[in-house]
């Protein structure tokens, strides 16, 4: 029986779905005018930033994307490219989302349409992205890659989560939760 090196990403990927579903309720009530919480959209970049980003695809591209490379798999025009060029695409949502965000805190009206729409071009992005890496990337990772690599990949994700407090997880988790009980 191989080691399942993908099991965790696919964990962490529940947790920023559940992200991208408070921002998909939230910005189009935003772009309106019905919700103006600007702490929500920062503490949405935080975990967008923190927690889908430097910590999960940290993962997969230090790590698991790495791996598929090293075992044959092209890095240019291949479903690695793909999904780093789309980790890119979303950071460029992210910034926009977080800039106009600033902005507006810094008293520059009319800026609700740039943030609903950056963070609902990013939701959609990360959703398609999601199911692409769980339901394609992933379960070809778990073919191809031997199991001589599966320990390596593993202590890897290990060494990349110690990077992070032991409450990380937890913080991002009780974060998602609060906003889901708006």
């Amino acid at each position: 029986m191989k080691t399942d090196v993908t099991q965790a990403l696919v964990a962490e990927h529940r947790l920023i779905l559940r992200m991208i579903t408070l921002l998909e309720r939230n910005a189009p009530r935003t772009a309106i005018g019905d919700y103006v919480d600007w702490q929500f959209y920062l503490d949405g970049v935080d975990f967008i930033r923190n927690y889908a980003d430097r910590f999960h695809h940290a993962k997969e591209e230090d790590v698991l994307f790495t791996a598929l490379v090293r075992n044959g798999m092209p890095r240019e025009n291949s479903p690695v490219a793909a999904m780093l060029m789309e980790h890119d695409q979303g950071r460029a949502f992210v910034l926009n989302m977080d800039t106009a965000v600033q902005k507006t805190l810094d008293g520059f009206p009319g800026l609700q349409i740039t943030i609903a729409e950056n963070a609902l071009a990013y939701s959609a992005l990360l959703r398609d992205h999601i199911g692409k890496e769980d339901d394609i990337l992933y379960p070809l990772a778990e073919r191809v890659l031997p199991e001589a690599l599966r320990g390596e990949i593993l202590e890897a994700y290990l060494r990349a989560e110690g990077r992070t407090d032991s409450e990380f997880s937890e913080r991002y988790r009780k974060l998602v939760e609060r906003y889901e009980q708006e």
